[in-house]
């Protein structure tokens, strides 16, 4: 049975850190793409950022470049996305989501199969 797991939500003001974390269970790791999404109020789910597991290749959405990294660790089966310097419009509820096929558009959300619970990321003015 393929599980994720997502946690390191919270409320944080402008310009604070949080880092979330996805952990997978029930496939081969090294053979996936973990994305992580968002979803705000009265807006559609939008890819923030993902890894390919096998090669390493990371991919962010433009608003969150230079701010947000993704990164993996292979041996608990777990990806990070550390994100700095955060502001109000990252507020939304946030996803993590795997898929086998890491040969197709990564931050698009129809490319994935499985996806975790949500986790809510709050960051006030």
């Amino acid at each position: 049975e393929v599980q994720l797991q997502a946690s390191g939500g919270g409320l944080v003001q402008e310009g604070g850190s949080l880092r979330l974390s996805c952990t997978a269970s029930g496939f081969r790791f090294t053979d996936s793409a973990i994305g992580w999404f968002r979803q705000a109020p009265g807006k559609e789910r939008e890819g923030v950022s993902s890894i390919d597991n096998n090669d390493r290749s990371k991919y962010y959405q433009d608003s969150v470049k230079g701010r947000f990294t993704i990164f993996g660790d292979n041996r608990k089966n777990t990806v990070y996305l550390q994100m700095n310097r955060l502001q109000p419009d990252d507020t939304a509820v946030y996803y993590c989501a795997a898929t086998r096929n890491r040969f197709q558009l990564l931050l698009h959300p129809g490319s994935y199969d499985y996806w975790g619970q949500e986790t809510l990321v709050t960051v006030s003015s």
